[in-house]
């Protein structure tokens, strides 16, 4: 059995596509069984549901949006992530281990070890992040698709600071992925500190009113509650904890300053 097989249990709609190019070409250099000419059945084990996918010049054709799964999210997050911490020019120590400790804490220490021999051939790669972008956003949720966006901030943040090149490429990533300014600047405010963050978070201004404010909390909770990520497993809904309580602290905030 292949030190991947976790993978191909859930990235079946990754196959035609520049993702399961990506991990193809990685799997092939990692010296891994799939070199062999077994990658496409490794996909082919991927959860479909019956659903027929495909993918071409024109893009995806799909009869059915496929479940953003663990093994989705987590391959996406490699290859993002290489990205991210690449943006700057250096591979600075402190993002790879935040990155790292992540996987640990999510999946144990065995599959995130298995998940950074795959993503050290992946940061090998040349990577086309629109074409990748494109694929992710057509085939995942959006709720998954924030908190990917989450883990890329807390990825650049990791040495201490989001520098202008971090930002501008997560600024990009997000455009492809086809998430809101308004919301990109939400999870981007999580990660700044200014007087006015609590408000970005909220997708409110100043301005806003009491009734206003109230019904902003309101939406953000709905949005960023960690339900909505429970489909990719008690990992990830963990994860989505961290946006969900900045919500609430932003809300708090906002409050003690008005003496709501």
């Amino acid at each position: 059995m292949s030190g991947f097989k976790w993978i191909g249990a859930t990235i079946g709609w990754a196959l035609g596509g520049p993702i399961g190019a990506i991990i193809g070409l990685a799997l092939g250099s990692a010296g891994d069984a799939f070199s062999s000419g077994k990658f496409g059945s490794f996909l082919n084990e991927g959860d479909t549901s019956g659903r027929k996918t495909s993918y071409g010049t024109g893009g995806y054709s799909t009869q059915q949006r496929p479940q953003t799964h663990s093994g989705d999210f987590e391959v996406s997050l490699l290859i993002l992530a290489s990205v991210v911490i690449k943006a700057d020019g250096i591979s600075d120590p402190r993002e790879l281990d935040y990155v790292r400790n992540q996987f640990v804490s999510m999946y144990g220490k065995e599959r995130a070890n298995k998940a950074f021999r795959l993503y050290k051939e992946i940061s090998k790669q040349t990577i086309n992040t629109r074409q990748v972008c494109l694929q992710i956003q057509r085939m995942m949720d959006h709720p998954s698709r924030l908190q990917l966006l989450h883990f890329l901030f807390n990825i650049a943040k990791a040495d201490g600071m989001v520098i202008d090149e971090e930002e501008r490429q997560i600024a990009t990533i997000a455009g492809y992925l086809n998430i809101s300014s308004r919301d990109y600047n939400s999870i981007k405010a999580m990660f700044y500190n200014s007087s006015d963050n609590a408000y970005k978070i909220l997708e409110i201004t100043k301005e806003a009113t009491a009734n206003e404010i109230k019904q902003a909390y309101r939406k953000m909770v709905k949005k960023y509650h960690p339900d909505k990520v429970e489909h990719l497993g008690e990992e990830h809904k963990k994860g989505a904890e961290a946006k969900f309580k900045e919500v609430q602290k932003a809300y708090e905030q906002i409050q003690k300053e008005r003496g709501l």
